[in-house]
């Protein structure tokens, strides 16, 4: 979902992956849609990679739901989401609609929810397993800045069992 460029070249160069990309507007996605309404049959795919694009959309569990059914069983996703470790739970506003006011509450203008530490449970909410590592503790601050990992980020390996 939302292709970007570090991937697309490396990925479609490799022979044993049939990559495709998906996007509501980005010229460089193979299929246009919105992921709320993912138009793919069940059990399609055995990795999708989404990485912060949960925050954007109106029904973020809509999306989850989505991912987690054309996901194969056994499959695996990586739904990055910008977290705030201070919230335990995902704050979200609908009246908030002005972009300066969702820049300050929502760290973004165009984001309209900010998630906080029940993120995993959400999507354990839809039936993904979930394990959180936070592999960038065991980096040293020059591998942090060379890698532009913040300290605090989580990985969420999600699978479909």
């Amino acid at each position: 979902m939302a292709p970007e460029q570090p991937f697309l070249k490396k990925f479609r160069n490799l022979k044993n992956l049939d990559y495709q990309t998906g996007d509501l507007v980005s010229p460089l996605a193979d299929v246009k849609f919105n992921i709320e309404n993912i138009p793919f049959q069940e059990n399609i795919f055995d990795v999708f990679i989404c990485n912060h694009v949960l925050e954007h959309v109106d029904n973020d569990l809509k999306a989850m739901q989505e991912i987690f059914r054309v996901l194969k069983i056994g499959g695996f996703a990586i739904l990055q989401v910008p977290i705030d470790i201070s919230r335990k739970e995902t704050y979200e506003d609908k009246t908030i609609t002005d972009p300066f006011e969702r820049e300050k509450h929502f760290w973004q203008k165009d984001h309209l929810r900010l998630y906080g530490l029940d993120y995993a449970e959400k999507l354990r909410s839809v039936g993904f397993k979930v394990t959180e590592n936070d592999f960038a503790k065991e980096f040293s601050p020059n591998e942090l800045e060379k890698l532009k990992f913040d300290r605090n980020e989580i990985i969420y390996f999600i699978e479909k069992k």
